[in-house]
């Protein structure tokens, strides 16, 4: 996912209020419809394919680990998705286990880079930030435990969920007064559904001309199937390869559009 990895307005938008939360140490709520790219962001902020399968393997260290210990110390953010309806004392347990490889990773650089002792640490905590996805899944008495992190250890938190998931926290007011703030996550507007559009019809190996005219259709089969999700969209264009391949076509219509958005449930 990171090296194809497309910087859409809304994710730039999203690394504004991520920092915005970490600089305050406060508790933010990211929210919108399924597939319109939150959990891509989080990730791809957290650095979470490098870091989350380091930690996850935790294996002997080498001096490949350096660049990964200065991203952990970059980013200071952990990712984490809860199990559908999750016990509470094993949610703390595997976020408090991420903090704490995380926090050796960060003063590992530290260490690496002269900063701090080797016989002397750091010892307050290190992480900065906690990205909680699918935050519907938690039960009340995790997010009263997640509200005494924050408030015991001065960290922040990121509730990701869908629409009506910061009305839902009304009823929690002890963790309600502590939101500083609420984001929107909102699905590609045109312009940029035609950038990520040009970045696919690249991959494929063409050129996008919003003046041709078959492009053009082609523009406007995919807005209207897609409405701007951007989940759809990358789902879309595997069966668009295989549409052309299999036809040994060269060139990309809204009958091909058509033709591979039938293979695909457009839940959206």
């Amino acid at each position: 996912m990171s090296r194809d990895f497309i910087v859409t307005k809304e994710h730039r938008r999203f690394v504004e209020f991520a920092n915005a939360i970490r600089k305050d140490t406060t508790i933010g709520i990211c929210h919108g419809e399924a597939g319109v790219g939150k959990t891509q962001s989080a990730r791809r902020y957290a650095h979470w394919d490098t870091l989350g399968t380091f930690i996850d393997e935790w294996g002997p260290r080498s001096e490949s680990d350096l660049d990964i210990y200065a991203t952990a110390h970059r980013t200071r953010t952990i990712f984490y998705t809860p199990e559908v309806q999750p016990k509470y004392r094993a949610l703390i347990k595997d976020i408090e286990f991420y903090r704490t490889r995380l926090d050796i990773c960060i003063d590992q650089h530290l260490i690496n880079t002269g900063k701090v002792s080797k016989i002397n640490p750091r010892t307050p905590r290190a992480t900065e930030l906690i990205i909680i996805d699918e935050a519907e899944r938690l039960p009340p008495t995790a997010l009263e435990m997640l509200r005494d992190i924050h408030d015991r250890d001065g960290v922040a938190i990121m509730f990701i969920g869908m629409p009506g998931i910061d009305q839902r926290f009304r009823h929690y007011p002890q963790l309600f007064s502590r939101l500083g703030f609420s984001h929107r996550y909102r699905a590609l507007g045109k312009d940029e559904l035609l950038f990520v559009l040009n970045r696919h019809w690249r991959r494929l190996g063409r050129e996008l001309n919003p003046e041709d005219f078959t492009d053009a259709q082609a523009i406007a089969a995919i807005e209207r199937l897609t409405r701007g999700n951007f989940r759809v969209v990358e789902r879309l264009f595997p069966q668009i390869k295989r549409v052309l391949k299999i036809n040994e076509l060269e060139t990309i219509t809204d009958d091909v559009i058509e033709a591979a958005a039938s293979t695909l449930v457009l839940g959206h």
